[in-house]
């Protein structure tokens, strides 16, 4: 799974897909940088992984890693081809969800594309853009389905009701995301229809120095309006943490204290991401490696074996899991089994954030 970060130009996106994708900001035992011109891998910051490695003498710490897209700077008139419209509406249809750079910081040298710094504004230019490249996009699939649904075909005529239930919500100027289905079948028709706003959103507001607490005018409107929404905002002064990525570990150390931060604003928001994401971590732990790996949340312990290798998926046995209060309390896994806090869990069970794990299989 992937996320796409956009935005209108000059708000700072390309800064943050930069500064976020550099090797300064992830573990020293792990390369992260550019994958393609446009495809980075970001590392997930996780404190407990030093934990665990305290405990458990290993030779590297792995963290979590996800994919981030830069996508096309997008204008108005995009869903009708302007500017990049089409590649930035290719490559936003293909990540799993989005996170939306809005400018949030004045500076006279750096000129805004509508001519002054209106965050909500900005906000609605994209959001009616993909509004209407998705009635676009639901007027071509409302034709197939219905020549389909003639042939008395149920799958056709459940997903004309979607349709229509997308269009309604589209002509009053409202994202698809808004719109959520009990019925699993119904919810994975809606998935289906690969609408750009049915995706979920991560709003960064790029603030200005001055205000690295997020606590300005323009940050305000913003969060009331995710809050609105149901979603999120995280605030990052893109120009700081372009900064502290290209430092090494004790003199950004030193720049986060002088400036009142006890960690790069990146690092939360990498965590938010994942979060956005629908993922969870659990973690292995050696003599080799100590690693935390994705898995979905409400996967079972097969599916998060399976992220390891297929084979373990496909052969899995039981699943050793202890937590890591229980690594911390009894300092040792032989400790932990000795106290009888080591359970053996089967197929059926669901992980939580935070397992460590052995995985027993048999291919």
């Amino acid at each position: 799974m992937e996320a796409g970060i956009v935005g209108l130009p000059n708000v700072g996106k390309s800064t943050l897909f930069n500064a976020l994708t550099a090797a300064g900001i992830a573990s020293e035992n792990y390369p992260f940088c550019t994958i393609e011109p446009n495809v980075g891998a970001v590392a997930v910051p996780d404190p407990r992984l030093e934990t665990i490695q305290s405990y458990i003498a290993t030779q590297k710490v792995i963290p979590a890693v996800l994919k981030l897209v830069d996508i096309a700077g997008i204008v108005r008139g995009a869903s009708e081809g302007e500017g990049l419209g089409n590649q930035f509406l290719s490559h936003i249809r293909n990540v799993d969800a989005i996170t939306h750079v809005v400018r949030c910081f004045e500076d006279p040298d750096i000129t805004h594309v509508e001519g002054s710094v209106d965050p909500i504004r900005d906000i609605e230019t994209i959001d009616t853009e993909l509004m209407l490249a998705d009635l676009q996009s639901v007027e071509s699939q409302v034709v197939k389905a219905k020549k389909t649904a003639r042939t008395g075909d149920k799958e056709a005529a459940r997903k004309l009701e979607i349709l229509a239930a997308c269009e309604q919500r589209l002509a009053a100027g409202e994202p698809v995301r808004g719109l959520s289905y009990d019925d699993p079948g119904a919810a994975k028709a809606l998935r289906e229809l690969q609408l750009l706003t049915s995706k979920r959103v991560l709003y960064i507001a790029n603030i200005d120095e001055d205000d690295l607490a997020g606590t300005g005018e323009h940050v305000t409107r913003v969060r009331e309006r995710a809050a609105a929404e149901g979603g999120e905002v995280v605030a990052v002064c893109a120009r700081l943490e372009s900064e502290l990525a290209e430092l090494d570990s004790e003199d950004r150390a030193e720049m986060l204290q002088s400036v009142g931060l006890e960690e790069p604003a990146l690092a939360v928001l990498a965590r938010a991401i994942y979060k956005l994401l629908g993922y969870q971590s659990y973690f292995t732990a050696g003599e080799k490696e100590v690693r935390a790996w994705p898995v979905a949340i409400g996967a079972t312990a097969p599916q998060a074996a399976g992220v390891i290798h297929t084979d373990f998926e496909r052969g899995f046995i039981r699943a050793e899991v202890y937590a890591l209060d229980d690594l911390v309390e009894h300092k040792s896994e032989k400790a932990i089994r000795d106290a009888g806090k080591l359970r053996v869990e089967g197929k059926e069970y669901r992980m939580r954030d935070g397992d460590i794990c052995h995985f027993l299989f048999n291919v």
